[in-house]
């Protein structure tokens, strides 16, 4: 393994700030290892051993790569590129006196309290006007710089605020973004910057989806550098190693393919999301690319294999009871099987075992995760794409601590173990 180039985690979570920044920053690592972009409504033309991908409406990217006995194997990997963080809605300028204040919504279920006095930026797209109503202008931006903070209140006001507090969304998730003097109380100062920060005329901005990140980078920690503190470990972790299984894996025969999706945190159920034909539609339109019949595609699955990659909980080093009594996966101890009876993770006894021999045999660590049986747990894309696309499926990841907050925790060594699983999967 040690000839594999992997992608720099600590780059990769910088840059991959929003979904669409995390598309666009896939996309140019797949270019730079030679895949070649398709159009998702334009005619393909195929040729086996060529490497390809699409980018789906922006936040979504499927790549995969087929050898001249296509139907050999059928393999398939997927992640999300979205989190839970804070987007801004349309009108968002507010003010308090003289401060100049955004109205957001929150997007997914992110620990609220983890995002107060942190610096914060803004990623995402814009969309202007052009002279086809149909076809708008789209342009991606990340601000790239602290620009906002949702200040706490101080103690002194709130006495109790150590005993437990809780944060409205729409009062007290409000960032702030500038000071107003008297004369710009009622000009709509974000869409003012929104101009002159990313040189667009203002007269044109008719939308945009734009998230708000926190900016303080990822790093190191630990007296041996054990950990990896950064935003978004979830589920950036997971794209980053499908991205390497489909990189560094020879894919000598068959059929593989990573989809990265959106949405995953509010449900999946949209056109670019695990829940939608996006996928399926597009393994079809391979087969059918290359004169194979719907029959043979539909038969192929039933031989297939997937791996659905999201993060799972560690056990957590001061409350230890939250997690199950004797599957217990700790950071560092490799690649976890996450698995629930309730199939809000995906997977059954073959994939278990289908998984744990193909870490077994390549040395690749790997452990257990099922949720408490007196704790509701969460559910992945994993089950919800394996629903319209009848694979074998088994859900996996990397373990971290304080999944859904502004900042998570995991092992340094995890990165390279799942990167590994996914390259062997792509052999």
């Amino acid at each position: 393994m040690e000839n594999y180039h992997f992608i720099d985690p600590l780059k990769f979570l910088s840059e991959a700030t929003s979904p669409y920044q995390t598309v666009i920053k896939s996309a140019e690592i797949l270019k730079e290892n030679g895949f070649e972009e398709l159009e998702l409504d334009q005619d393909w033309k195929l040729e086996p051993g060529t490497d390809y991908f699409v980018k789906v409406y922006g936040s979504t990217l499927v790549a995969f790569h087929f050898g001249k006995n296509l139907r050999s194997r059928l393999h398939l990997g997927a992640a999300h590129t979205d989190s839970p963080c804070l987007r801004i809605k349309p009108n968002a300028e507010t003010t308090t006196r003289n401060y100049g204040k955004l109205n957001v919504e929150v997007y997914g279920g992110m620990i609220r309290s983890t995002w107060i006095d942190r610096p914060l930026s803004l990623a995402g797209k814009i969309v202007l006007k052009s002279n086809d109503p149909y076809h708008p202008k789209t342009v991606f931006v990340d601000a790239r710089r602290p620009l906002m903070v949702i200040p706490h209140l101080a103690i002194h006001m709130n006495r109790q605020m150590n005993d437990g507090e809780s944060f409205n969304q729409q009062k007290d998730m409000l960032p702030l973004i500038t000071m107003l003097d008297g004369n710009r109380l009622s000009e709509p100062f974000f869409m003012n910057f929104l101009g002159s920060e990313f040189k667009l005329p203002v007269e044109d901005i008719f939308s945009y989806e734009l998230t708000v990140y926190p900016c303080d980078p990822p790093c190191l920690v630990g007296i041996h550098n054990e950990f990896i503190s950064g935003s978004r470990l979830d589920n950036l972790t997971s794209v980053m190693a499908c991205l390497n299984g489909i990189i560094n894996g020879s894919k000598k025969d068959g059929l593989h393919a990573v989809a990265l999706f959106d949405n995953e945190e509010v449900g999946s159920k949209s056109k670019q999301g695990a829940a939608s034909m996006v996928l399926p539609d597009i393994l079809e339109r391979i087969y059918l690319n290359q004169c194979f019949t719907t029959e043979q595609y539909l038969a192929d699955l039933g031989k297939a294999f997937f791996f659905s990659l999201d993060v799972a909980h560690a056990l957590h080093p001061n409350v230890p009871e939250k997690n199950d009594i004797t599957n217990f996966p700790v950071l560092n101890g490799g690649v976890t099987l996450k698995i629930a009876c309730s199939q809000s993770y995906a997977g059954d006894a073959e994939a278990i075992a289908i998984a744990k021999s193909l870490c077994s045999g390549h040395n690749i660590p790997c452990q257990v995760f099922l949720n408490r049986s007196d704790i509701a747990g969460g559910f992945t894309l994993g089950t919800l794409l394996s629903a319209n696309l009848p694979i074998r499926t088994m859900d996996i990841g990397v373990t971290v601590l304080g999944m859904h907050s502004a900042r998570e925790t995991m092992g340094s060594d995890d990165q390279d173990a799942i990167n590994r699983l996914m390259t062997v999967f792509f052999e």
